[in-house]
């Protein structure tokens, strides 16, 4: 099968197309033939040589990616829930950059009709991501809420869940030129320069209950001055600092019931999930490049099929 693989760390230029074996289905798995896998900055940093404190194991060749979608093609002995022609999305840490992946069922869930392939490869990852995060901060009705980062996939995700589960106020940090997404997202945007505290002291007068960070900065900084409990704020980008900053690690299983409900979301029209760049599997490398560079809106997705 083709894939998106790196035969040694390094920056994007490691990742190229390769020729290697298609995975089988075993006894409570399935094999999915990949229509689109959403890029994301864990598969960078594999590619990178990061190694996660879980032990993950990477094998050279590596095929990274962590989230896709695709048709049913191969189903293991015990499988259920799923028949050959399925179309699903789901998740892996790894492997995703490929023709075919193979999975336990218990990662996958059902597409709907009225998500794209772009849409549904790009969910999972940032998807769940922000509703580990919300829930461990415990975003609720009432809340005033900010989220550090707003325009990219996970924050403008994290948006719309806090609005989505009652919060009185949504802030967003972003730049200028992606104030008015934020805006339709429901959310009031600011700026990330010097003197956000204070801005954000005029926009929340009664202060802010809960903080989302996903771009570090200024905007970490301010988190750290305003909420007054720091259980109540999360960072998924400034990982070297929260020991120093007294923020608890936050971390929570993907699982197939939290993507589901995701996805039942964005059927009812309450959850967009914004492509920002689509990519051929042949141009993996420069998927990661954009990624990394840590600007623009939405979600960056490779079509593999």
């Amino acid at each position: 099968m083709r894939a998106a693989a790196f035969a040694s760390f390094g920056g994007p230029e490691v990742l190229r197309v390769m020729e290697l074996p298609e995975p089988q289905a075993g006894p409570g798995q399935v094999r999915v033939h990949v229509k689109s896998a959403g890029v994301q900055h864990f598969d960078c940093a594999v590619r990178s040589g990061w190694k996660p404190a879980y032990g993950l194991e990477v094998k050279l060749p590596q095929i990274p990616g962590n989230e896709f979608a695709g048709i049913v093609d191969q189903v293991g002995e015990g499988v259920n829930g799923f028949t050959v022609g399925s179309q699903v999305l789901g998740y892996s840490l790894l492997n995703s950059y490929a023709e075919y992946v193979v999975v336990g069922e218990d990662q996958l869930v059902s597409k709907t009709v009225t998500m794209s392939w772009e849409e549904a490869g790009g969910l999972t990852g940032n998807g769940q991501g922000a509703h580990i995060a919300l829930k461990a901060i415990g975003v609720g009705p009432g809340y005033t809420v900010l989220i550090n980062g707003a325009a990219g996939s996970l924050g403008s995700i994290a948006v719309q869940l806090a609005k989505e589960w009652g919060a009185k106020t949504v802030i967003g940090t972003a730049s200028e030129g992606n104030h008015a997404f934020i805006r339709s997202l429901g959310a009031i945007p600011v700026t990330y320069e010097a003197g956000l505290s204070d801005r954000l002291r005029q926009l929340a007068p009664d202060g802010i209950d809960a903080a989302f960070d996903t771009a570090g900065g200024e905007g970490l900084h301010a988190a750290v001055e305003l909420v007054k409990d720091r259980n109540r704020v999360c960072t998924f980008y400034a990982y070297d600092l929260i020991e120093e900053l007294g923020f608890r690690v936050v971390r929570g299983e993907r699982s197939a019931a939290r993507l589901a409900e995701l996805v039942d979301l964005h059927l009812k029209g309450r959850l967009q999930i914004h492509i920002r760049q689509v990519f051929p599997l042949s141009q993996a490398g420069e998927a990661h490049r954009a990624l990394e560079t840590r600007h623009g809106r939405g979600k960056i997705v490779l079509m593999i099929d």
